[in-house]
């Protein structure tokens, strides 16, 4: 019988979810944080965006606790900062910076 290691006991998710979904988390909280600022002043796209960071980031502690309970380890990778490169003109960046 074919035993599988705790780092593969996962069902019906990709292996990279919990790090996307925190990868997803940190990139809303810059945008939040990016749309508070005194120059920019949107206070309201701010909390919108907090929200969708805290939102992301429990659908990864509830990837997590799954695979808690089913036995598995978890295996976090990296999260990559959101870039900054390019961003002019698309919803993380809708506005050039004016300094």
């Amino acid at each position: 019988m074919a035993t599988t290691s705790p780092l593969q006991v996962r069902q019906n998710y990709h292996q990279d979810s919990m790090n996307l979904e925190l990868y997803a988390s940190y990139v809303y909280l810059s945008m939040s944080y990016y749309f508070d600022r005194d120059d920019v002043a949107l206070k309201n796209f701010a909390k919108y965006f907090l929200h969708q960071s805290h939102e992301e980031r429990e659908h990864a502690e509830k990837l997590m606790k799954l695979q808690n309970q089913r036995g598995g380890g978890i295996f976090l990778q990296d999260i990559k900062k959101p870039d900054r490169q390019g961003r002019e003109g698309c919803v993380s960046h809708p506005f050039p910076d004016t300094k």
